[in-house]
């Protein structure tokens, strides 16, 4: 077993490896097995009250990725040139709603809580979204279901570093026609879910410039 400070290590070196590829060698396929370590990390990540609230998309099919790349600017190098493409959806509030079916089901069928608490769910979730701001309007409810994507994202992205593939996450698309996109393909379950955000993966082409972040003294304040 690796020691704390070879962990840290390979940790740092990871995220000083990880940059936002623009464009990958075509001719480098990632293997099945490191595909798959890549969607765990995404599938094993938290979520605000555990909803898992994400559906993760593999679009490897070329004739689409061409047709997405008219639509999604920001996008377009990667989506010619990546290994995987994917797409990550957000559930909205026909589902992250504090009185929705699937927050009762998941807790029932996937967290195995006792029937008590089920029955406890929607009156307890509801003071927490009044609070929070969750439920002013529709776009919040689906923003605060993104934002749970956006930590799978991030953790995808981290478990390629670790492994010397390269990614880059992706907002640069034109929504509505992105949004038609994926519900001309039958993926948005009849609005149970939209796009959050795309991710390419794969191994670069060209090396990137020397990583730059602002000092650790300018980003942390300590409250005593």
């Amino acid at each position: 077993m690796l020691e704390k400070e070879q962990i840290k290590k390979q940790m740092l070196e990871g995220f000083l490896f990880r940059h936002a590829t623009k464009e990958f060698d075509s001719d480098k396929i990632i293997s099945d097995e490191d595909f798959q370590f890549i969607l765990e990390a995404g599938r094993l990540s938290p979520s605000s009250i555990g909803l898992e609230p994400w559906k993760f998309v593999v679009l490897q099919n070329k004739e689409k990725r061409e047709k997405l790349a008219e639509i999604a600017w920001g996008a377009k190098g990667q989506l010619l040139t990546a290994s995987h493409f994917v797409i990550i959806l957000a559930r909205t509030s026909k589902d992250v709603t504090y009185n929705s079916e699937y927050i009762t089901d998941h807790f029932r069928t996937v967290k195995k809580a006792p029937e008590e608490i089920v029955k406890e769910l929607p009156a307890r979730y509801q003071h927490f979204q009044e609070k929070f701001g969750v439920l002013d309007n529709e776009r919040t409810i689906f923003d605060w279901s993104c934002k749970q994507t956006y930590i799978a994202l991030g953790n995808m992205l981290t478990a390629a570093a670790q492994i010397g593939i390269d990614s880059c996450p992706m907002e640069g698309f034109h929504y509505e026609k992105v949004h038609q996109f994926l519900d001309d393909q039958g993926l948005l379950e009849n609005g149970h879910f939209d796009v959050s955000v795309m991710a390419a993966f794969g191994y670069r082409k060209n090396e990137p410039r020397p990583k730059t972040r602002k000092s650790l003294e300018d980003v942390v304040t300590w409250l005593t």
